[in-house]
């Protein structure tokens, strides 16, 4: 390990450390949820829609229970702003590692059309005022960042009712991607307590601490790529370093048991 990692790890007050290391494993079953926005196309000048909340649910997709906020952006965005591979983050999320089955688009009253320099409003129908859910059925696995890509077809979902009046139908598809990878394992000795970081040549990219009842560790959101992966355990025990960790994009790279000396 370098000198510069060791003064890292000593630096550490007491009550950093003991902070640090007391997270239950259970943050290391975790995933990130990114919830971006883009647009096919439509032959309007503006597509301006009220998004007021993003929501995703593990549960049936018939199910309403289950369902946790993304905590988005709020606002009105004009989707022709968001055309030709252009989007948007909504917001992102820690959610448990699992399924996912759907989300549910929650849209406010703000949502208007423009066509030939004059704006109309579009009305929601009212089976979609509740928020319009949108399938996923996808797996999050711990430690990797994941995007989902709402494609709002504006042209298709702007339907004419005569007499210059309008009303909105989303047709949404859902695309997801891993965008990352990460690096688990488990210490032995539980006892070495030590800090872990993922190193690419001269920059530490991901810091993180073993469970101090199970010696697990999961070092995330790691870009794919080659890693040093450096152990600074407390005092009494040996630092470590294991050379060239490979990581793919949606993959989490297994070290197994890594042996700690006194």
């Amino acid at each position: 390990m370098t000198r510069s990692l060791k003064c890292i790890y000593s630096s550490l007050s007491l009550a950093m450390i003991f902070m640090l290391t007391s997270c239950s494993k259970d943050e290391n079953q975790t995933a990130t949820l990114q919830v971006r926005l883009t647009d096919a196309p439509g032959d309007y000048q503006e597509v301006n829609v009220d998004i007021q909340d993003v929501q995703v649910s593990s549960a049936d997709p018939n199910s309403n229970s289950g369902w946790i906020s993304l905590n988005v952006k709020k606002g009105v965005y004009n989707l022709l702003q968001f055309t030709n591979g252009l989007d948007t983050l909504l917001g992102t999320a820690e959610l448990p590692a699992g399924k996912v089955t759907q989300l549910r688009l929650v849209l406010g009253a703000n949502n208007t059309v423009k066509i030939a320099g004059q704006s109309y409003n579009l009305t929601t129908p009212s089976g979609q005022q509740s928020g319009l859910k949108i399938l996923v059925n996808t797996t999050l696995t711990a430690g990797i960042t994941y995007k989902i890509t709402l494609d709002f077809d504006a042209a298709l979902s702007i339907v004419p009712t005569g007499s210059s009046s309008y009303i909105l139908k989303p047709v949404i598809r859902s695309i997801v991607e891993a965008q990352t990878g990460a690096i688990k394992g488990v210490v032995d000795p539980i006892a070495a307590t030590p800090a872990v970081y993922a190193i690419q040549g001269t920059d530490t990219v991901a810091t993180t601490y073993t469970d101090q009842a199970t010696g697990k560790f999961l070092l995330k959101g790691l870009a794919a790529g080659s890693y040093n992966v450096s152990f600074a355990p407390k005092t009494g025990y040996v630092s470590k370093t294991v050379n060239s960790i490979s990581v793919s994009v949606g993959g989490v790279t297994d070290l197994g048991t890594v042996q700690i000396s006194q």
